[in-house]
Protein backbone atom coordinates (compact mmCIF):
# COMPACT_ATOMS: atom_id res chain seq x y z
CA UNK A 1 0.00 0.00 0.00
CA UNK A 2 1.17 3.57 -0.63
CA UNK A 3 0.49 7.24 -0.27
CA UNK A 4 0.80 9.60 -3.23
CA UNK A 5 2.07 13.12 -3.56
CA UNK A 6 1.51 15.36 -6.60
CA UNK A 7 3.54 18.55 -6.35
CA UNK A 8 3.06 21.47 -8.76
CA UNK A 9 2.25 19.03 -11.56
CA UNK A 10 1.70 20.59 -14.96
CA UNK A 11 0.90 19.22 -18.41
CA UNK A 12 1.27 21.26 -21.59
CA UNK A 13 0.71 19.89 -25.09
CA UNK A 14 2.63 21.30 -28.05
CA UNK A 15 4.10 24.07 -25.87
CA UNK A 16 0.79 25.94 -25.85
CA UNK A 17 -2.23 23.87 -24.82
CA UNK A 18 -2.39 23.63 -21.01
CA UNK A 19 -4.30 20.57 -19.77
CA UNK A 20 -3.26 20.59 -16.09
CA UNK A 21 -1.81 23.54 -14.19
CA UNK A 22 -0.21 23.71 -10.72
CA UNK A 23 -1.84 20.52 -9.43
CA UNK A 24 -0.98 19.89 -5.76
CA UNK A 25 -2.49 17.00 -3.83
CA UNK A 26 -1.48 14.72 -0.96
CA UNK A 27 -3.24 11.33 -0.93
CA UNK A 28 -3.03 9.17 2.18
CA UNK A 29 -2.44 5.43 2.16
CA UNK A 30 -5.72 3.53 1.52
CA UNK A 31 -7.63 6.74 0.79
CA UNK A 32 -10.30 6.84 -1.93
CA UNK A 33 -9.87 10.07 -3.91
CA UNK A 34 -12.26 11.10 -6.68
CA UNK A 35 -11.27 13.60 -9.39
CA UNK A 36 -14.45 15.15 -10.75
CA UNK A 37 -15.25 17.91 -13.19
CA UNK A 38 -16.70 18.63 -16.63
CA UNK A 39 -15.26 17.13 -19.80
CA UNK A 40 -11.91 18.66 -20.69
CA UNK A 41 -11.04 19.81 -17.16
CA UNK A 42 -7.84 17.72 -17.04
CA UNK A 43 -8.91 14.98 -14.63
CA UNK A 44 -8.13 12.05 -16.97
CA UNK A 45 -4.84 13.65 -17.99
CA UNK A 46 -3.90 13.88 -14.30
CA UNK A 47 -4.73 10.21 -13.79
CA UNK A 48 -2.68 9.20 -16.84
CA UNK A 49 0.31 11.15 -15.50
CA UNK A 50 0.06 9.22 -12.24
CA UNK A 51 -0.11 6.01 -14.28
CA UNK A 52 2.90 6.98 -16.39
CA UNK A 53 0.91 7.01 -19.62
CA UNK A 54 1.53 10.74 -19.99
CA UNK A 55 4.87 12.43 -19.35
CA UNK A 56 4.53 15.42 -17.05
CA UNK A 57 5.72 18.80 -18.26
CA UNK A 58 6.69 20.04 -14.83
CA UNK A 59 6.38 19.07 -11.18
CA UNK A 60 6.89 15.84 -9.24
CA UNK A 61 4.85 12.70 -8.58
CA UNK A 62 5.71 10.42 -5.65
CA UNK A 63 4.21 6.98 -5.01
CA UNK A 64 5.07 5.48 -1.65
CA UNK A 65 7.74 8.12 -1.17
CA UNK A 66 9.47 7.25 -4.47
CA UNK A 67 9.79 9.83 -7.25
CA UNK A 68 8.23 8.21 -10.33
CA UNK A 69 8.47 10.95 -12.96
CA UNK A 70 10.64 8.76 -15.20
CA UNK A 71 9.50 5.33 -14.02
CA UNK A 72 7.62 3.32 -16.72
CA UNK A 73 4.01 2.26 -16.00
CA UNK A 74 4.85 -1.41 -15.44
CA UNK A 75 7.31 -0.51 -12.67
CA UNK A 76 5.03 1.83 -10.70
CA UNK A 77 3.13 -1.00 -8.96
CA UNK A 78 -0.23 0.36 -10.00
CA UNK A 79 -3.23 -1.00 -11.87
CA UNK A 80 -5.66 0.93 -14.04
CA UNK A 81 -9.20 0.31 -15.26
CA UNK A 82 -10.09 2.17 -18.45
CA UNK A 83 -13.38 3.59 -19.66
CA UNK A 84 -13.36 1.32 -22.71
CA UNK A 85 -12.43 -1.84 -20.70
CA UNK A 86 -9.31 -2.48 -22.89
CA UNK A 87 -9.75 -6.28 -22.95
CA UNK A 88 -8.03 -8.64 -25.36
CA UNK A 89 -10.90 -9.83 -27.60
CA UNK A 90 -9.15 -13.06 -28.67
CA UNK A 91 -8.61 -14.21 -25.07
CA UNK A 92 -11.07 -15.75 -22.63
CA UNK A 93 -12.06 -13.97 -19.46
CA UNK A 94 -9.71 -16.26 -17.53
CA UNK A 95 -6.77 -15.45 -19.81
CA UNK A 96 -7.52 -11.70 -19.76
CA UNK A 97 -7.38 -11.68 -15.97
CA UNK A 98 -4.34 -13.97 -15.85
CA UNK A 99 -2.36 -12.25 -18.61
CA UNK A 100 -0.23 -9.95 -16.45
CA UNK A 101 0.48 -12.73 -13.97
CA UNK A 102 1.64 -15.06 -16.75
CA UNK A 103 4.07 -12.43 -17.99
CA UNK A 104 5.55 -12.32 -14.51
CA UNK A 105 6.02 -16.09 -14.78
CA UNK A 106 4.16 -16.89 -11.59
CA UNK A 107 3.42 -20.59 -10.94
CA UNK A 108 0.27 -21.85 -12.63
CA UNK A 109 -1.21 -22.82 -9.27
CA UNK A 110 -0.76 -19.26 -7.93
CA UNK A 111 -2.19 -17.73 -11.10
CA UNK A 112 -5.23 -20.00 -10.99
CA UNK A 113 -5.84 -19.20 -7.34
CA UNK A 114 -5.61 -15.42 -7.87
CA UNK A 115 -7.85 -15.48 -10.97
CA UNK A 116 -10.54 -17.53 -9.27
CA UNK A 117 -10.44 -15.42 -6.12
CA UNK A 118 -10.89 -12.25 -8.19
CA UNK A 119 -13.70 -13.86 -10.20
CA UNK A 120 -15.47 -14.82 -6.99
CA UNK A 121 -15.15 -11.30 -5.56
CA UNK A 122 -16.64 -9.85 -8.76
CA UNK A 123 -19.25 -12.61 -9.23
CA UNK A 124 -17.97 -13.61 -12.70
CA UNK A 125 -16.81 -17.16 -11.94
CA UNK A 126 -19.26 -18.63 -14.46
CA UNK A 127 -17.90 -16.35 -17.21
CA UNK A 128 -14.25 -17.43 -17.14
CA UNK A 129 -14.50 -19.50 -20.32
CA UNK A 130 -16.21 -16.79 -22.37
CA UNK A 131 -14.62 -14.19 -24.61
CA UNK A 132 -15.32 -10.45 -24.24
CA UNK A 133 -17.71 -10.29 -27.22
CA UNK A 134 -20.06 -12.67 -25.36
CA UNK A 135 -20.26 -10.36 -22.31
CA UNK A 136 -22.45 -7.41 -21.44
CA UNK A 137 -20.93 -4.01 -20.69
CA UNK A 138 -21.17 -4.57 -16.95
CA UNK A 139 -19.55 -7.99 -17.22
CA UNK A 140 -16.69 -6.59 -19.31
CA UNK A 141 -16.11 -3.91 -16.71
CA UNK A 142 -15.92 -6.54 -13.98
CA UNK A 143 -13.32 -8.44 -16.02
CA UNK A 144 -11.26 -5.27 -16.43
CA UNK A 145 -11.44 -4.69 -12.68
CA UNK A 146 -10.51 -8.34 -12.07
CA UNK A 147 -7.41 -8.01 -14.24
CA UNK A 148 -6.33 -5.09 -12.05
CA UNK A 149 -7.19 -6.77 -8.73
CA UNK A 150 -4.98 -9.82 -9.25
CA UNK A 151 -1.85 -7.67 -9.31
CA UNK A 152 -2.48 -6.54 -5.72
CA UNK A 153 -1.21 -3.06 -6.69
CA UNK A 154 -0.14 -0.26 -4.37
CA UNK A 155 -2.48 2.13 -6.18
CA UNK A 156 -5.71 1.42 -8.04
CA UNK A 157 -6.59 3.91 -10.83
CA UNK A 158 -10.05 4.04 -12.43
CA UNK A 159 -10.81 6.29 -15.41
CA UNK A 160 -14.58 6.79 -15.75
CA UNK A 161 -15.17 3.04 -15.51
CA UNK A 162 -18.97 3.28 -15.40
CA UNK A 163 -19.63 5.87 -18.09
CA UNK A 164 -20.51 3.29 -20.76
CA UNK A 165 -23.15 1.59 -18.60
CA UNK A 166 -26.88 2.33 -18.35
CA UNK A 167 -28.25 4.07 -15.25
CA UNK A 168 -29.41 0.93 -13.46
CA UNK A 169 -26.14 -0.89 -14.05
CA UNK A 170 -24.14 2.17 -12.98
CA UNK A 171 -25.95 2.15 -9.64
CA UNK A 172 -25.23 -1.56 -9.21
CA UNK A 173 -21.57 -1.24 -10.17
CA UNK A 174 -21.16 1.75 -7.85
CA UNK A 175 -22.18 -0.40 -4.90
CA UNK A 176 -19.86 -3.15 -6.14
CA UNK A 177 -16.92 -0.73 -6.19
CA UNK A 178 -17.71 0.30 -2.60
CA UNK A 179 -17.68 -3.37 -1.57
CA UNK A 180 -14.51 -3.97 -3.59
CA UNK A 181 -12.74 -1.09 -1.89
CA UNK A 182 -13.46 -2.60 1.52
CA UNK A 183 -12.17 -6.01 0.45
CA UNK A 184 -8.90 -5.06 -1.24
CA UNK A 185 -8.23 -2.00 0.99
CA UNK A 186 -5.75 -0.13 -1.20
CA UNK A 187 -5.32 3.45 -2.39
CA UNK A 188 -7.84 4.47 -5.05
CA UNK A 189 -7.87 7.38 -7.49
CA UNK A 190 -11.14 7.48 -9.37
CA UNK A 191 -11.98 9.84 -12.26
CA UNK A 192 -15.56 10.72 -13.19
CA UNK A 193 -17.69 13.54 -14.54
CA UNK A 194 -20.67 12.16 -12.58
CA UNK A 195 -21.09 14.00 -9.30
CA UNK A 196 -23.28 11.19 -7.90
CA UNK A 197 -20.35 8.79 -8.21
CA UNK A 198 -18.05 11.36 -6.64
CA UNK A 199 -20.35 12.01 -3.67
CA UNK A 200 -21.03 8.33 -2.93
CA UNK A 201 -17.56 6.85 -3.51
CA UNK A 202 -14.93 9.32 -2.38
CA UNK A 203 -13.35 9.89 1.02
CA UNK A 204 -12.37 13.22 -0.51
CA UNK A 205 -13.35 14.89 -3.76
CA UNK A 206 -11.07 16.98 -5.97
CA UNK A 207 -13.18 19.31 -8.12
CA UNK A 208 -11.42 20.54 -11.26
CA UNK A 209 -12.08 23.15 -13.91
CA UNK A 210 -9.88 24.03 -16.89
CA UNK A 211 -6.88 22.26 -15.43
CA UNK A 212 -7.07 23.86 -11.99
CA UNK A 213 -8.20 22.44 -8.66
CA UNK A 214 -11.22 24.41 -7.44
CA UNK A 215 -11.74 22.67 -4.10
CA UNK A 216 -10.64 19.56 -2.20
CA UNK A 217 -12.79 18.19 0.60
CA UNK A 218 -15.09 15.49 1.84
CA UNK A 219 -18.42 15.08 0.02
CA UNK A 220 -20.15 16.81 2.92
CA UNK A 221 -17.69 19.73 2.93
CA UNK A 222 -17.98 20.53 -0.77
CA UNK A 223 -21.79 20.25 -0.63
CA UNK A 224 -22.33 22.36 2.48
CA UNK A 225 -19.42 24.78 2.04
CA UNK A 226 -18.63 25.22 -1.68
CA UNK A 227 -15.53 27.35 -2.17
CA UNK A 228 -16.86 29.27 -5.15
CA UNK A 229 -19.69 29.62 -7.66
CA UNK A 230 -18.37 26.88 -9.91
CA UNK A 231 -18.29 24.27 -7.14
CA UNK A 232 -21.70 25.37 -5.86
CA UNK A 233 -23.23 24.99 -9.31
CA UNK A 234 -21.44 21.75 -10.16
CA UNK A 235 -22.18 19.79 -6.97
CA UNK A 236 -25.84 19.06 -6.29
CA UNK A 237 -28.81 17.85 -8.34
CA UNK A 238 -30.81 19.83 -9.31
CA UNK A 239 -28.25 22.60 -9.61
CA UNK A 240 -28.16 25.38 -7.04
CA UNK A 241 -30.27 28.45 -7.86
CA UNK A 242 -28.40 31.77 -8.12
CA UNK A 243 -29.79 35.28 -7.65
CA UNK A 244 -28.49 38.84 -7.72
CA UNK A 245 -29.12 40.01 -4.16
CA UNK A 246 -28.11 42.64 -1.61
CA UNK A 247 -26.27 41.78 1.59
CA UNK A 248 -26.97 44.16 4.50
CA UNK A 249 -24.82 44.28 7.64
CA UNK A 250 -26.16 45.63 10.92
CA UNK A 251 -23.44 45.26 13.55
CA UNK A 252 -22.62 41.57 13.70
CA UNK A 253 -25.89 40.55 12.08
CA UNK A 254 -26.56 40.15 8.37
CA UNK A 255 -29.59 39.73 6.19
CA UNK A 256 -30.03 39.30 2.47
CA UNK A 257 -32.66 41.06 0.36
CA UNK A 258 -34.04 40.24 -3.07
CA UNK A 259 -37.30 40.86 -4.91
CA UNK A 260 -38.79 42.64 -1.88
CA UNK A 261 -38.11 39.78 0.54
CA UNK A 262 -35.65 39.82 3.43
CA UNK A 263 -34.06 36.77 5.07
CA UNK A 264 -31.93 37.01 8.20
CA UNK A 265 -28.85 34.78 8.07
CA UNK A 266 -28.14 32.16 10.72
CA UNK A 267 -25.85 33.08 13.67
CA UNK A 268 -23.12 30.76 12.36
CA UNK A 269 -23.13 32.42 8.94
CA UNK A 270 -23.17 35.86 10.52
CA UNK A 271 -20.14 34.95 12.63
CA UNK A 272 -18.15 33.78 9.61
CA UNK A 273 -19.04 36.87 7.58
CA UNK A 274 -18.13 39.16 10.49
CA UNK A 275 -14.84 37.33 11.06
CA UNK A 276 -14.03 37.86 7.39
CA UNK A 277 -14.84 41.56 7.59
CA UNK A 278 -17.61 41.30 4.98
CA UNK A 279 -19.59 44.53 4.59
CA UNK A 280 -22.90 45.42 2.98
CA UNK A 281 -23.07 45.26 -0.80
CA UNK A 282 -24.26 43.35 -3.86
CA UNK A 283 -23.71 39.58 -3.78
CA UNK A 284 -24.61 36.47 -5.69
CA UNK A 285 -26.98 34.45 -3.55
CA UNK A 286 -27.14 30.68 -3.95
CA UNK A 287 -29.91 28.45 -2.57
CA UNK A 288 -30.31 24.75 -3.30
CA UNK A 289 -33.70 23.72 -4.75
CA UNK A 290 -34.36 21.31 -1.87
CA UNK A 291 -33.85 24.13 0.65
CA UNK A 292 -36.57 26.34 -0.84
CA UNK A 293 -40.03 26.29 0.72
CA UNK A 294 -43.40 27.29 -0.69
CA UNK A 295 -45.20 29.69 1.64
CA UNK A 296 -48.20 32.02 1.95
CA UNK A 297 -46.28 34.64 3.98
CA UNK A 298 -45.96 38.20 2.71
CA UNK A 299 -42.18 38.28 3.22
CA UNK A 300 -41.52 35.95 0.31
CA UNK A 301 -40.49 35.93 -3.33
CA UNK A 302 -43.34 35.92 -5.84
CA UNK A 303 -43.17 33.58 -8.85
CA UNK A 304 -45.30 31.68 -11.35
CA UNK A 305 -44.99 28.00 -12.26
CA UNK A 306 -43.59 27.22 -15.72
CA UNK A 307 -43.12 23.44 -15.55
CA UNK A 308 -43.80 20.71 -12.98
CA UNK A 309 -41.79 17.49 -13.10
CA UNK A 310 -42.97 14.46 -11.16
CA UNK A 311 -39.91 12.76 -9.65
CA UNK A 312 -41.55 10.12 -7.45
CA UNK A 313 -41.31 11.32 -3.87
CA UNK A 314 -40.99 14.98 -4.90
CA UNK A 315 -42.19 17.44 -7.51
CA UNK A 316 -39.56 19.63 -9.18
CA UNK A 317 -41.21 22.88 -10.18
CA UNK A 318 -39.55 25.39 -12.49
CA UNK A 319 -40.77 28.88 -11.72
CA UNK A 320 -40.16 32.29 -13.24
CA UNK A 321 -38.73 34.45 -10.45
CA UNK A 322 -36.36 37.42 -10.37
CA UNK A 323 -36.11 37.26 -14.16
CA UNK A 324 -34.69 33.73 -14.29
CA UNK A 325 -35.63 30.06 -14.15
CA UNK A 326 -35.66 28.81 -10.57
CA UNK A 327 -36.07 25.18 -9.50
CA UNK A 328 -37.88 24.28 -6.28
CA UNK A 329 -38.08 20.72 -4.94
CA UNK A 330 -41.43 20.09 -3.24
CA UNK A 331 -41.51 16.82 -1.24
CA UNK A 332 -44.89 15.07 -1.33
CA UNK A 333 -46.42 12.02 0.29
CA UNK A 334 -48.11 9.30 -1.75
CA UNK A 335 -51.53 10.46 -0.57
CA UNK A 336 -51.10 14.08 -1.73
CA UNK A 337 -49.20 13.33 -4.93
CA UNK A 338 -52.04 13.84 -7.40
CA UNK A 339 -53.60 16.87 -5.69
CA UNK A 340 -50.25 18.67 -5.28
CA UNK A 341 -49.35 18.08 -8.92
CA UNK A 342 -52.65 19.63 -10.06
CA UNK A 343 -52.18 22.54 -7.64
CA UNK A 344 -48.78 23.30 -9.21
CA UNK A 345 -49.93 23.42 -12.81
CA UNK A 346 -48.42 25.80 -15.36
CA UNK A 347 -49.20 29.46 -14.63
CA UNK A 348 -50.00 28.92 -10.95
CA UNK A 349 -48.79 31.87 -8.82
CA UNK A 350 -46.64 30.81 -5.86
CA UNK A 351 -44.45 32.35 -3.18
CA UNK A 352 -41.27 30.84 -1.83
CA UNK A 353 -38.65 31.54 0.80
CA UNK A 354 -35.67 29.82 2.45
CA UNK A 355 -33.99 29.59 5.83
CA UNK A 356 -31.08 31.87 6.62
CA UNK A 357 -28.91 28.81 7.24
CA UNK A 358 -29.49 27.66 3.64
CA UNK A 359 -28.13 30.82 1.98
CA UNK A 360 -24.75 30.74 0.22
CA UNK A 361 -23.15 34.11 -0.50
CA UNK A 362 -20.58 34.68 -3.23
CA UNK A 363 -18.57 37.70 -4.30
CA UNK A 364 -20.28 39.15 -7.37
CA UNK A 365 -16.98 39.64 -9.22
CA UNK A 366 -14.69 36.79 -8.15
CA UNK A 367 -17.27 34.11 -7.35
CA UNK A 368 -15.51 33.26 -4.05
CA UNK A 369 -17.67 32.14 -1.13
CA UNK A 370 -17.78 35.11 1.25
CA UNK A 371 -18.02 32.88 4.32
CA UNK A 372 -14.75 31.20 3.46
CA UNK A 373 -12.44 34.02 2.51
CA UNK A 374 -9.50 31.77 3.37
CA UNK A 375 -10.43 29.69 0.33
CA UNK A 376 -8.02 30.76 -2.46
CA UNK A 377 -9.47 32.35 -5.53
CA UNK A 378 -8.80 30.07 -8.51
CA UNK A 379 -6.18 31.68 -10.76
CA UNK A 380 -7.19 32.71 -14.25
CA UNK A 381 -6.25 29.97 -16.75
CA UNK A 382 -3.60 30.81 -19.31
CA UNK A 383 -4.46 31.33 -22.97
CA UNK A 384 -5.11 29.45 -25.13
CA UNK A 385 -6.99 26.99 -22.94
CA UNK A 386 -8.22 24.01 -24.90
CA UNK A 387 -7.46 20.90 -22.83
CA UNK A 388 -6.67 17.80 -24.84
CA UNK A 389 -6.95 14.21 -23.71
CA UNK A 390 -5.45 11.35 -25.66
CA UNK A 391 -7.52 8.17 -25.93
CA UNK A 392 -6.40 5.35 -23.61
CA UNK A 393 -4.35 2.57 -25.22
CA UNK A 394 -5.81 -0.85 -25.91
CA UNK A 395 -4.82 -3.84 -23.88
CA UNK A 396 -2.81 -3.70 -20.70
CA UNK A 397 -0.15 -0.95 -20.67
CA UNK A 398 1.06 -2.09 -17.26
CA UNK A 399 1.99 -5.56 -18.48
CA UNK A 400 5.62 -6.34 -19.23
CA UNK A 401 4.94 -7.06 -22.90
CA UNK A 402 4.10 -4.80 -25.79
CA UNK A 403 1.50 -7.21 -27.19
CA UNK A 404 -1.50 -5.42 -28.67
CA UNK A 405 -4.94 -7.07 -28.80
CA UNK A 406 -6.27 -8.17 -32.16
CA UNK A 407 -9.77 -7.54 -33.44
Amino acid sequence: MADLSLRKVKKVYDNSVVAVQDFNLEIADKEFIVLVGPSGCGKSTTLRMVAGLEAITDGEIYIGGRLVNNVPPKDRDIAMVFQNYALYPHMTVYDNIAYGLKLRKLPKRVIDQKVREAAEILDISELLARKPKALSGGQRQRVAIGRAIVRNPQVFLMDEPLSNLDAKLRNQMRSEIIKLRKRINTTFIYVTHDQTEAMTLGDRIVIMKEGYIQQVGTPQEVFIHPANLFVAGFIGTPQMNFFDAELVRQGDRYHVSLAGATVTLSPEKCRRLADGGVESGPVTLGVRPEHMVLTTADNAIFASVDVSEMMGSAIHIHVDACGRDVVIVVPVSEEELETRERALAMGTPVRFTFRGSAAHLFDRETGVNLEWKAAPEPPAPPEPETPVQDPPPLGDPFAESEEVPVS
